[in-house]
């Protein structure tokens, strides 16, 4: 099986483009944070330099942690319904289920393995980067020298390739399992999501409005809303589309393309929920942070120094990710529906009528990831701001806001637009034709 995944990673390379880049990427990541732990290590190092690093480490290695998962699970889940027809051919062939598995995990952790080793180079560059940063800002003594050793080594290449090998087993594993049993399990981690998320958002109105711990609560409250919403992507999007009153001939095929494809574009709209939640209730809190201590005229300490670089850092990641998990999944989402759009042209739609559809896709399945990606934000906005400013919203405005869905909408429909415009440069005879 091992050489079968080499074999049809050698044949069709660029199936695995997605996941090469998702691991480059979250190597990278987790090896140029990791490079600080290496650093605090350093002999020389001062308390104060060596408490900075290691906690930049652990709250941003964390969240990248979970952010490769996320990313190779996405392009991996995609390219593995993507080829069902091959899969089931190789099973009818006398292939057993676990030689199939055995064989995607095998290309899995092959093409994760090459991201990791590529993203060496960057990592350190990065690290240097990252530490020149924490320097500039005092949070960091300019006397502290990096330094890229085993930690950073194996925790990115370990990471990277456990990441892959999970997200390959559980593509490969939700292909061939009962469905009904996968919802069950799946609808209750959601409950379980939503009930914990809003009892730590909650437990924010006990803290008082100078403890340490106040942005943690609120924060991690929304995040797991969100992970919540996000395990229910394809019963919200359903639920949406049932009460969508859209009319014109690319409206309704859009909603019934959106219904008959709602299980596989959860991962889309799980990316969108995430990436609105975090983004929106990160920068809200850490903005009305930032008004209280100018307000009462406190000088800002290393510790809030450090929490401030953190929560940018994190949304700043978590921006590049999702826009890569979005532009690789829907790239390889719309590119594979070049038959389909064949059809639809064989039957009488124009192009323009094609792109008008996959625009309304794009646009249903952003606003409805803006919209609980918000309310999620939300939950944990208002406590924070009610206990730290004794007012309901923050003053930021909109502004945040439409910046995170301008961002979510560029990177969704702006894919969907630009890669079908590609795809119907096929002719609609030879797209049917070589699709079939």
């Amino acid at each position: 099986m091992f050489m079968l995944a080499m074999r049809s990673i050698g044949q069709r390379p660029g199936r695995f483009l997605a996941t090469l880049l998702a691991a480059f990427l979250g190597a990278g990541i987790i090896m140029t944070f990791n490079s600080l732990y290496d650093t605090a290590g350093r002999p020389g190092v001062d308390p104060v330099s060596s408490d900075t690093l290691t906690t930049s480490a652990s709250v941003v290695g964390g969240y990248g942690t979970l952010l490769v998962f996320f990313a190779v699970a996405s392009t991996l889940t995609v390219n593995v319904r993507q080829r069902a027809g091959e899969l089931e051919l190789l099973r009818c062939s006398g292939a057993t289920p676990g030689q199939i598995r055995r064989m995607v995990v095998g290309e899995a952790v092959a093409v994760a393995l090459i991201g990791a080793v590529l993203a060496i180079g960057p990592a350190m560059l990065g690290g240097q980067a990252l530490l020149d940063a924490f320097q500039d800002s005092g949070q960091v003594a300019g006397s502290v020298d990096h330094s890229f050793g085993p930690v950073a080594l194996l925790s990115g290449v370990d990471i990277t390739l456990v990441a892959a090998a999970g997200a390959a087993f559980l593509a490969v594993r939700r292909a061939t399992r009962a469905r009904r049993r996968r919802g069950r399990a799946r609808t209750f981690l959601a409950y379980a999501a939503l009930g914990i998320g809003a009892a730590s958002a909650t437990s924010t109105f006990a803290f008082s409005a100078t403890d340490e711990a106040l942005m943690a609560t609120p924060a991690y409250g929304a995040i797991l809303l969100s992970v919540g919403f996000a395990l229910l992507a394809p019963r919200l999007l359903k639920g949406v589309l049932d009460r969508m009153p859209l009319t014109g001939s690319s409206g309704w095929l859009a909603v019934r393309n959106l219904r008959r494809r709602a299980d596989h574009l959860s991962g889309i709209l799980m990316s969108l929920i995430l990436f609105t939640a975090v983004s929106v209730a990160t920068l809200y809190m850490q903005g009305v942070e930032s008004d209280a201590m100018r307000t009462s005229g406190a000088v800002r300490t290393v510790d809030a120094k450090n929490l401030q670089t953190l929560n940018l850092t994190v949304v700043g990641i978590i921006v590049v990710f999702v826009c890569v998990m979005l532009v690789n999944s829907l790239y390889a989402a719309t590119t594979y529906r070049r038959r389909e759009f064949g059809q639809q042209r064989l039957a009488g739609a124009t192009p323009g009528q094609v792109l008008g559809t996959v625009g309304v896709e794009g646009l249903v399945l952003t606003a409805v990831g803006l919209c609980f990606g918000t309310v999620a934000a939300l939950a944990g906005i208002i406590p924070f701001t009610v206990v730290r400013s004794d007012t309901v919203l923050p003053h930021q405005g909109l502004g945040i806001w439409l910046a995170v869905a301008s961002i979510a909408a560029a990177a969704t429909i702006g894919t969907g637009l630009v890669t079908a415009r590609r795809v119907l440069r096929t002719p609609a005879v030879e797209a049917v034709g070589v699709a079939a």
